[in-house]
Order: structure tokens, then sequence, then C-alpha cells
């Protein structure tokens, strides 16, 4: 079992993580992602939110779009859809092209929004997502909160 970690001891600016962990993903049935070359960034208050190598995407599904955001700890973010086998999704996930130093090591990783997909998982856990339309956190039975994004949070 892994150790409790409470996201209230998560470091503010976020800390990012290389990690093991196998990642998986699917949607519209399909597995989109099989990976356990992750990272995840850890962030005051909110779960961690899982970065994944393009190279262990199916990547056939992904179409950038013009959507774009803006951290201000690790950049200026670009968005993907998801289409699989003709059921879509508007920006299901989101990237840094040009990540601010201290992470440039998830140039390109592509992070989901685990709430957009069907089901994914850490190791064999599946993983509840964040409540929020902005967050992309990922909840597992080892991770506690509050979170940011729950319901009576919206101020801080």
């Amino acid at each position: 079992m892994k150790k409790e970690e409470n996201v209230w001891d998560y470091p503010r600016p976020p800390k990012l993580e290389k990690i093991d962990d196998n990642i998986k993903i699917y949607f519209n049935g399909i597995k989109i992602v099989d990976s356990i070359n992750a990272f995840r960034v850890l962030e005051t208050s909110h779960p961690p939110v899982y970065y994944i190598p393009t190279e262990d995407i199916r990547k056939e599904f992904l179409k950038t779009n013009n959507h774009t955001s803006f951290c201000e700890f690790k950049g200026f973010a670009k968005y993907y859809n998801l289409n699989v086998e003709g059921k879509e999704v508007t920006n299901a996930g989101w990237y840094y092209p040009e990540p601010v130093k201290d992470y440039e090591q998830i140039k390109d990783y592509v992070a989901f929004y685990p709430q957009k997909m069907d089901e994914c998982y850490v190791d064999d856990e599946k993983i509840i997502s964040q409540q929020s339309n902005f967050y992309g956190g990922w909840i597992t039975s080892n991770i506690i909160g509050p979170f940011k994004g729950q319901s009576g949070t919206e101020s801080w």
C-alpha cells in the first residue's frame, strides 16, 4: 500500500516528480495511454496531475486546437481534442511546448482531464477525478484533501 499523502503538504510552487507507476487511460472503450514513464506535479491543495510522454499515447486520436491557457509556474499551455472512433471531447488534455525553467522535463508531455475520460488508472487503482472543470487532478486512495475545486472551495 502506498503512503498516505495530504495535498496540503504539497509545495507551492509545485514539485515535478518522476514516477514509475503504470498510468492507463481509456476512452470510448480503447486504451489510449499506457505508460511507466510519466511525471506527476504536486501542488498545494491539488491532487496530483499526471503528465505522459507522447510516445506512450495513441497519438492518432489527438488533434491540436487553438485553445491556450497560462500557468504561473509552468508557462503557456496548448490543448488537444480527443476523437476515438467517432466519440470526441474538446480540450481533453494539455501540454507545455515551451515550459519555464524547472519544468523542462515535461516539455510536450500531455496531461489529460480525468473527468473527460472513461477510466484512468494509477497501477491497478481506478482513480477519482478532481471535482472541477478547470483542474485535472487524479485522486487515489492514498491522497487526502480537502481538494481545491470541491464545493465550498471557490474562494481558496
